[in-house]
């Protein structure tokens, strides 16, 4: 996955999010908005990786998606 398809990925994610809470009541929207920040943070970190391994030489394609439990733990 290229850092363009992440960017385009996040991108599809937002908007999604911007419709939901837009249209939809918190209660309908809210385990799907749950899942959609679970995957934006996940989309975020992964790119993090990617730049992270681009910068010290590394080969970027060797980041892999985080499972939720790691992108959740992390502390701000």
């Amino acid at each position: 996955m290229s850092d363009q398809s992440i960017l385009a990925r996040i991108s599809a994610l937002i908007d999604e999010e911007h419709r939901l809470r837009s249209s939809a009541t918190p209660l309908d929207a809210g385990p799907r908005l749950q899942q959609l920040e679970v995957e934006l943070d996940q989309c975020w970190d992964l790119l993090r990786q990617r730049r992270a391994k681009r910068e010290y030489g590394e080969d970027p394609d060797t980041a892999s998606p985080r499972d939720p439990g790691t992108v959740e733990g992390y502390i701000g």
